[in-house]
């Protein structure tokens, strides 16, 4: 008995030390965010001795067009996570209860195009997006944002889809419902779970996005935060209070979000009990 306690102690301070290694540069980020001046990275005692302030906050946010870029990124992403969800789901549908010729020949095509690094399509995207006039504009963004994001969301959703018993259309069709009802009805509902995590990820990725943004925007008041966050970067001399204030600035909304949908990352068992045997 006592040896078990002894095993139990020793694991809890193995996870506290484990948390606390992970928590320190974060914590420390958020520290020098209220040192002022800090051209070269503080001490640790410097910094969790300072005095919390915003005055580095308030700097950041009216500097660099810094408020303008971050409501860009909140429009480009808002629309390429909401694009890619809805296309994603009705593709993802269409996979999981439709029988067509080369059904799955073009999942496993889909499947392909996620294992090509993203830095290999930038030409063909960007001459494609050329040919269609559609550089320096967010739609060039979005065609490129929702179309890769809509092979992802259909892999994890399909197998999702195909989970859910088919019975349950039985009281949709009875009712004289079409597959647009029992996808709205039945499968729309039913995967909130799963549509909730994809949610996180979609916007997690598109607000954190850079290098296309960069290729396919040239214009300076149509960029997106990641571009401004490296305008905080001097050629000289770089803040670190700067930098980390717009970094925890930039992160604020993806905590938010996470916040928001944690209760419907996916669970098992969503389904049971719903169909008697």
């Amino acid at each position: 008995m006592r040896t078990k306690w002894h095993m139990q102690l020793l694991i809890y301070i193995v996870i506290i030390l484990g948390a606390l290694a992970f928590l320190f540069p974060f914590i420390y980020m958020i520290m020098t965010t209220f040192v002022k001046g800090a051209y070269s990275l503080p001490r640790p005692s410097e910094v969790f001795s300072v005095t919390p302030n915003l005055d580095n906050y308030q700097i950041v946010w009216s500097k660099n067009n810094f408020a303008r870029f971050f409501l860009n990124s909140t429009l480009v992403t808002i629309v390429a996570m909401t694009g890619s969800l809805f296309l994603g789901c009705l593709t993802a549908y269409g996979f999981a209860r439709f029988h067509f010729p080369g059904k799955e020949f073009l999942f496993r095509t889909f499947l392909l195009t996620m294992m090509i690094p993203g830095v290999i399509n930038i030409i063909p995207q960007f001459l494609i997006i050329k040919s269609l006039g559609l550089v320096n504009t967010y739609w060039g963004l979005w065609l490129i944002y929702i179309g890769g994001g809509v092979v992802g969301s259909t892999f994890f959703l399909r197998g999702f889809f195909q989970s859910i018993p088919k019975e349950y259309e039985e009281s949709v069709l009875i009712d004289g419902g079409g597959n647009w009802r029992i996808f709205w009805n039945i499968y729309l509902p039913q995967s909130l779970p799963a549509i909730g995590t994809l949610a996180v990820l979609s916007f997690q990725g598109t607000w954190e996005e850079y290098f296309t943004a960069l290729v396919i925007i040239k214009d300076e008041a149509l960029r997106t935060l990641p571009i401004a966050l490296l305008m905080f970067n001097d050629k000289y001399a770089t803040n670190y209070g700067w930098v980390f204030a717009a970094s925890v600035i930039a992160l604020i909304p993806t905590v938010t979000l996470y916040m928001i949908f944690q209760k419907r990352f996916v669970q098992g068992g969503f389904n049971e009990g719903g169909v008697k045997g």
